[in-house]
């Protein structure tokens, strides 16, 4: 006898509609200035957290010479019930879509991933994948944990040199102040810890 599975066909990553308008291929944003890149990611999470559309983490990668935004993404954990759905994978996902190819390094003369906050242990191994060339990063993994109480997980001690291994440039606290401001509202809103250091996965900053 076949047992029966709820297991739906498909899973679906959305962006809020807020941030759809705002996307490559409707608006065709160009924005060739490295810390006006990061200035314009951070300004994505604060949004994200004024709209109540997920966590303050917001990411985007660029094509590294002209500019050109291949995708952006914020954190939708919590409202698509989907840990995996960090802003940093789902810029890359966007990013791969739009560009047509899973390695984001064929694009141009390479891709950036800019990130309002550095990546976390899932993020870092996703970056390490996904063909982009350079990483970018506001606040710091330091920042999100003593701030919110997010855990980051075990980051190796050598990360960056890792990623400087691979062809991956890494560049961090950039705009560092303005990104732990998103994370210091997030605190004030009381916004939801789905992952934080005491292991129940639930909590209120």
């Amino acid at each position: 006898m076949k047992k029966e599975t709820n297991q739906p066909g498909g899973v679906t990553l959305t962006m809020p509609p807020w941030l759809e308008k705002t996307s490559a291929i409707r608006n065709r944003i160009v924005i060739t200035d490295p810390e006006e890149r990061m200035r314009w990611v951070i300004g994505v999470s604060r949004q994200n957290v004024e709209c109540a559309s997920g966590g303050p983490f917001a990411a985007a990668v660029f094509e590294r010479e002209s500019g050109r935004l291949l995708g952006v993404g914020v954190n939708r954990v919590e409202p698509l019930n989907a840990s995996p759905a960090h802003a940093e994978i789902m810029a890359m996902l966007f990013a791969q879509q739009m560009a047509k190819t899973f390695d984001l390094g064929a694009v141009g003369a390479g891709s950036e991933l800019v990130t309002s906050s550095q990546p976390c242990l899932m993020c870092l191994g996703a970056v390490l994948w996904s063909g982009v060339t350079r990483l970018t990063y506001g606040a710091t993994a330091g920042d999100v944990t003593s701030i919110l109480g997010f855990d980051e997980g075990p980051l190796p001690r050598g990360w960056q040199l890792e990623l400087n291994k691979r062809g991956i440039t890494v560049a961090g606290e950039y705009l560092r102040a303005d990104a732990v401001a998103v994370l210091e509202l997030y605190k004030k809103n009381r916004g939801t810890i789905y992952n934080g250091r005491g292991g129940s996965g639930e909590g209120k900053a």
